[in-house]
């Protein structure tokens, strides 16, 4: 009598199934999928390496306010003279979006030496082009300026302050003129460093903090991933390749890199227990951008890493010890009028602008009551989405990062203000998380900003009914 195995195979014919090599099909499959992610991962990197080259050149990838770029801030590809007019930019953008899709689904197929060579190519690349759709570089300096030259308060007084006689005042973003600094204290008291370089070198100090900060942010969440149990790799392509977070992020030289990394360290930190430093940084990012004040609540709320004795008490020591530092310095450089920073924040979120739904409504479509009310009614969703989120967390029924991750999507969503780098504040928390929606939801929302961003690159797009 003999013994059968299932579907009725003896055991004698299953040992010799077991000793065959995969079949053709079996070991296709796979190289398959890696020549698509390798191609994705080329086509990536020379798309971005084409949006460099031809920057100085396509006034669509400009900001207004340097359209002509001046030669020192044409960037080291200034003599290329490659212009690839609105529809070649959109093209190549949604060519380096849809390689980054694939890459991220596919990262499981790449080695750990390609992604970061990758990503270090583009983070070299787009450092060397000029600043990138955005004037946000050019207001730094400006409040540098203000603050340590001329002893302006940041807080109290719009750029309009310096004059037009002012180096860089010509290079601020007619929307931000009259409106006083929405960055942290942190961050501002670093940047009068800066305030004595002249334009172009501010610009390019501001662009390798910025890059900087990016390859840290990769590293960080790359080492946090292998403690999570989560692919790194995947987890390093997935932020590091983000053509949001490169050609807006580090082309325009943002300063929510470097309120990312404050709090991906903060993150790590947490995962080795050391919950102090942990701490520290996490008040430290929200003292670069205030939008940082998200991650708090979760990791007071965390329950697995934070719940054994004493760890809670040291995240509330190493977070009280740098607020009261970094609050004694704020009021020696700017006294009480650094509390203007908040309806500074609320003023210019209720103007929005049109990446947002109810941005769109207020400043292209004329629906000014309309719009404000669907703002209202977002923030009110988010506001309960937020404390239904930390609660969960608190109760131990949701993993602490995927909370911050998912709180982070929903602010994403509900604000009025959306401009394209902000969707670099949940990659790090969509790459560790351990729900694989997170990381869906991360590449959607990477594809629908990217898509609307581009409307903006049609001649007169953003004019038309419903745009």
């Amino acid at each position: 009598m003999s013994v059968r195995g299932p579907l009725g195979a003896t055991a004698q014919s299953a040992s010799v199934e077991l000793t065959r090599g995969p079949s053709l099909d079996a070991r296709a499959a796979p190289a398959a999928s890696s020549r698509r992610a390798l191609l994705a991962v080329a086509g990536l990197v020379t798309s971005g390496f084409v949006i460099a080259i031809s920057a100085a050149n396509t006034e669509t990838l400009l900001p207004l306010s340097i359209r002509p770029v001046p030669s020192s801030l044409a960037g080291a590809f200034g003599s290329a003279n490659l212009n690839l007019r609105s529809g070649g930019a959109i093209a190549v953008l949604i060519l380096m979006t849809a390689c980054y899709a694939i890459v991220a689904v596919l990262a499981n197929e790449l080695s750990t030496r390609t992604v970061l060579m990758a990503i270090a190519a583009l983070n070299a690349i787009v450092l060397l082009a000029p600043p990138l759709v955005s004037t946000d570089v050019f207001s730094y300096q400006a409040y540098a300026r203000m603050g340590s030259l001329f002893g302006t308060n940041p807080y109290l007084s719009g750029p309009h302050a310096l004059g037009i006689g002012d180096p860089v005042f010509p290079y601020i973003g007619a929307k931000w003129s009259y409106i006083p600094s929405v960055y942290g204290p942190a961050f501002t008291m670093f940047s009068y460093l800066l305030a004595p370089l002249a334009v172009g070198a501010s610009v390019l100090v501001y662009k390798s903090i910025a890059t900087a900060s990016s390859l840290g942010i990769v590293a960080l969440t790359y080492n946090a991933a292998r403690l999570r149990g989560v692919n790194p790799v995947r987890a390093a392509a997935l932020v590091g390749l983000n053509p949001l977070l490169i050609l807006y992020g580090v082309g325009g030289g943002h300063n929510d890199l470097v309120m990312l990394l404050a709090m991906v360290a903060a993150v790590y930190a947490i995962l080795r227990s050391r919950e102090r430093l942990g701490g520290a940084l996490t008040v430290l990012a929200i003292g670069v951008k205030l939008t940082a004040g998200i991650l708090l609540p979760f990791v007071i709320a965390a329950g697995g890493p934070l719940r054994g004795r004493g760890r809670r008490r040291d995240l509330l020591i190493g977070a009280g010890a740098t607020f009261a530092a970094l609050g004694s310095l704020t009021l020696a450089f700017f006294g009480p009028g650094v509390i203007n920073v908040l309806p500074t924040i609320q003023r210019s979120q209720s103007e929005g602008d049109w990446h947002s739904l109810a941005g769109a409504l207020v400043t292209r479509l004329g629906m000014v009551t309309i719009g404000h009310v669907v703002g209202y009614l977002l923030a009110a969703a988010f506001v309960v989405v937020f404390a239904w989120l930390v609660r969960r967390v608190w109760r131990g029924e949701l993993d602490w990062i995927d909370g911050v991750g998912w709180a982070t999507a929903a602010m994403l969503i509900a604000a009025s203000s959306l401009l394209p780098w902000y969707v670099a504040w949940l990659l790090p928390f969509a790459a560790l998380s351990s729900d694989r929606r997170l990381f869906r939801t991360a590449l959607v929302i990477t594809c629908v900003v990217q898509g609307v961003e581009l409307l903006g690159y049609i001649p007169h797009g953003v004019s038309l009914p419903g745009l």
